[in-house]
């Protein structure tokens, strides 16, 4: 706490925008590591598994029984949404299947971009520090006396030193957070494209009455 402190001090007002960048920063990534882990999260290839044996089975009921035991989960969202239509058309399963992704994705991106954002701030920021530091000391070297002058440029140095630190220290695991979730926020899409459409062709071929051959191609 007193390095965080001395720093602040000696950094200059710059440093409140890198603090602020900071806590946003680790408030964003622990918000969306908690969702998308946690929460959002699921293993894709198992609950398919699951879902597959059910509709073989004709045992719709229970695989929407097995999607409601994970409401928070993107995969049984959507996947539920088809099941739930699983004697209509497929044109109508595939146009819930399809509304569900559109509510379920955009949850999924919610607030990640600002991590970039908050990124490239911090850096820009510590740059602008950098710069007002330096000013400082070419106005220490030009103006100031000479008892003055080499405390004024320490300062000077000293500024834009530490606002440029600063601006890394939060820049950088920011974007090594972005990049985390942006990857697992990726695996959990592509398992929604993938297993919806899936289910899809399951439950027209359900539909169709040719269930056991286009069950075993799933």
């Amino acid at each position: 706490m007193g390095m965080l402190v001395d720093a602040m001090q000696k950094g200059g007002p710059f440093m409140w925008p890198l603090l602020a960048c900071a806590v946003f920063s680790l408030a964003i990534a622990a918000e969306r590591f908690y969702y998308i882990l946690f929460r959002a999260n699921i293993n894709g290839t198992a609950f398919f598994a699951q879902i597959q044996k059910l509709i073989m089975a004709n045992n719709i009921d229970r695989a929407i029984k097995l999607c409601n035991a994970e409401p928070n989960a993107a995969l049984p969202r959507v996947l539920k949404a088809g099941l739930t239509r699983a004697n209509r058309s497929d044109s109508e399963i595939q146009n819930a299947v399809e509304e569900s992704i559109l509510e379920v994705f955009p949850q999924l991106g919610k607030r990640t971009p600002y991590l970039a954002m908050l990124a490239n701030v911090a850096t820009l920021t510590g740059l602008l520090g950098t710069i007002q530091g330096l000013i400082m000391a070419f106005e220490a070297v030009a103006h100031a006396s000479a008892e003055t002058k080499q405390t004024l440029l320490a300062a000077g140095i000293s500024t834009a030193m530490f606002t440029t630190m600063s601006g890394l220290v939060v820049a950088i695991p920011t974007l090594i957070f972005s990049s985390i979730i942006v990857d697992k926020t990726t695996k959990i899409m592509d398992d929604v494209d993938q297993y919806a459409l899936k289910t899809v062709n399951l439950l027209g071929a359900r539909r169709r009455g040719t269930l056991e051959k286009e069950g075993a191609s799933a």
